[in-house]
């Protein structure tokens, strides 16, 4: 039974990193589609870099905790993490801009709540 007990207070610790994942990448997502720059990297300025850094390490360690959790769990790993950080890096000339991008990211999230 404590075997048991210790997996569902590891599912619902993963349940809230999970969300408190969403809501921090919603929140810049939110900052990028408003205008502000640096958040999908398509600008390779050190100040662009530099403001966003934190964030990304933020966003990294989350992942990083959420998929050693399902990995206890058995679950399948965490993508949404390496599908962002895949669309992140230099863009191409007539690449959409990152508030464009973030915009279209706000609604795939969206429509993957809905579901």
């Amino acid at each position: 039974m404590a075997k048991a007990d210790r997996l569902a207070h590891t599912d619902i610790r993963r349940a809230e990193l999970e969300a408190e994942y969403l809501a921090l990448l919603t929140t810049a997502l939110e900052t990028c589609a408003a205008g502000r720059w640096g958040l999908f990297g398509h600008r390779p300025d050190k100040q662009s870099i530099a403001k966003v850094a934190p964030l990304i390490d933020e966003l990294e360690d989350l992942a990083a905790a959420i998929d050693k959790m399902r990995g206890q769990l058995d679950l399948a790993p965490f993508t949404l993490h390496g599908e962002f950080i895949a669309a992140r890096g230099l863009a191409s000339p007539s690449a959409v801009g990152e508030p464009k991008q973030a915009k279209a990211w706000l609604e795939r999230l969206a429509a993957l709540a809905a579901d």
